[in-house]
């Protein structure tokens, strides 16, 4: 409540002759919260509220003004007190990709994702952003171990099994670092994109850094919050590549070593999502995140299976969880 009385307050000088009321906006991962703020002429926008001592409200700024200058749909910041961490946005209203995607909408929606996507990944990239290095990807598997396996399963890995899951994380790591960097977004997908005429309206950009270029592509496509057929997703795939090598972006010349890519990227990833709806219910008492944990878990096992590389994972996990799972085709 003081957070709100702050607000108000600070919107009472920003805009002095209105009166303005507020009511909160969805539900984010972090210490962000969001309002939508109604104005007595009939305007509304956006409120970020991000606590300084938690979050910082710079590289959201320093972002949005680059991807608008690449044409990209992104919130306008309208004004700001960053000392208090506080932004009045413009309003891309209530519709997110989640609300929108049905088994009719979804390929109009996603060609238009992949589109906006492209356009963000062509070009330079802004000289300050955080480098998508190997020491952050350890530090992002790590929470697979400190909040799925030892806080969610009560497992303590032993020895010989830390072993092999140390040898699988350099596996994968030594693939992503192969691939060609670019602009990552960081949480590319359909809660962070909002339905709009002119193309997906972008959200959520602050934590955005330079990595590989598979690494958005799956936030999209293998989203942990909804799922769709494989053949239906190998065919987006496809559809990304084809059009991003027409833009000119450096992706792989053969398709079966860029799906690989895109494969192993999200095996990285989703290890790390699944730590942090651990993270999000244990630490941050966020239940909602609990249900979308078997779909997430769904993807691992699936490229798991698919890769002789990665079948000890399976077994690892078939012990940590105690079950006994069919593997399918290994490739």
């Amino acid at each position: 409540m003081l957070r709100e009385q702050l607000i108000l307050s600070w919107l009472q000088k920003t805009f002095p002759h209105q009166s303005a009321s507020l009511s909160p906006v969805g539900v984010d991962a972090s210490f962000r919260r969001y309002f939508r703020v109604h104005l007595n002429n009939g305007e509304h926008y956006i409120v970020m509220d991000a606590p300084p001592q938690h979050e910082d409200c710079q590289p959201f700024v320093k972002i949005a003004k680059y991807l608008a200058r690449k044409g990209v749909k992104v919130p306008t910041v309208l004004h700001a007190d960053l000392e208090q961490g506080l932004l009045v946005l413009t309003d891309f209203g209530d519709v997110t990709y989640l609300d929108a995607l049905t088994p009719d909408s979804a390929d109009g929606l996603y060609m238009a994702a992949i589109d906006e996507l492209i356009r963000i990944q062509k070009g330079d990239h802004p000289v300050s952003l955080p480098e998508y290095d190997r020491p952050l990807l350890i530090r992002e598997l790590q929470l697979f171990e400190d909040w799925y396996l030892a806080r969610h399963l009560n497992v303590t890995p032993k020895p010989s099994e830390l072993v092999s899951l140390n040898k699988l994380y350099a596996q994968l790591l030594d693939n992503i670092q192969t691939q060609t960097q670019v602009f990552v977004h960081r949480d590319y997908h359909s809660r962070n994109l909002m339905r709009a005429d002119s193309g997906p309206g972008v959200l959520d950009f602050q934590d955005a850094v330079y990595g590989p270029i598979t690494y958005d592509l799956v936030s999209l496509l293998r989203d942990a919050y909804i799922d769709w057929d494989e053949t239906q997703v190998l065919d987006w795939v496809i559809r990304y590549w084809e059009k991003a090598r027409r833009a000119g972006l450096p992706v792989r010349a053969d398709f079966g070593e860029f799906y690989r890519d895109f494969e192993w990227m999200g095996l990285q990833r989703h290890l790390k999502v699944l730590g942090i709806f651990a993270r999000l219910y244990y630490r941050d008492g966020k239940s909602g995140y609990l249900q979308d944990m078997p779909r997430v878990m769904g993807y691992v096992r699936k490229v798991g299976a698919r890769y002789r590389e990665f079948s000890p994972l399976l077994v690892l996990l078939d012990q940590w969880q105690g079950t006994q799972q069919e593997t399918g085709l290994t490739f």
